[in-house]
């Protein structure tokens, strides 16, 4: 009988890692190929252009316009939901049946909405906490209260 795989996500707004846990004793390692990492960039950095200016409702003056959303927060939102539909594609391919998610506050607030009902049913445990600093052997420690590292 094969025993239930467990991934953990840890990301951020602009990266994250997969790990598996295959049963206790066994620890964790990285899946190979599921580390990603999304270009940091500041909004005067993805946005080039000058806002734009349009006269005011009252008098003669002009004034900037703000954008109508934050660059950064649409880059960080459309990285999660890049991440969603990864991990939607190896649930349904088998590859684990059990998921963590450690995530930033923000990046875990983007993602929730971002999470498939076939996702959704197998998470076992969300940690609003950013833990992609971490080494693997920091992470195992931070996580052994909720697996059999």
């Amino acid at each position: 009988m094969k025993g239930k795989v467990t991934w953990v996500l840890v990301a951020d707004g602009g990266q994250a890692k997969v790990f598996e846990h295959l049963g206790p004793g066994k620890g964790l390692r990285a899946v190979a190929g599921l580390s990603f990492e999304d270009e940091h960039l500041q909004a005067r950095e993805i946005v080039s252009d000058r806002p734009g200016r349009s006269f005011s409702s009252v008098g003669h003056g002009r004034s900037a316009m703000q954008p109508s959303s934050d660059p950064v927060a649409l880059r960080e939102r459309r990285f999660v939901e890049h991440l969603a539909d990864v991990l939607a594609e190896r649930l349904a391919a088998g590859a684990f049946s059990r998921l963590i998610v450690a995530a930033a506050p923000t990046a875990l607030g983007d993602l929730r909405p971002a999470l498939g009902k076939p996702l959704r049913d197998v998470i076992m445990l969300e940690l609003p906490k950013d833990l992609t600093k971490l080494s693997t052997p920091d992470l195992e420690a931070s996580l052994a209260a909720h697996l059999a590292i």
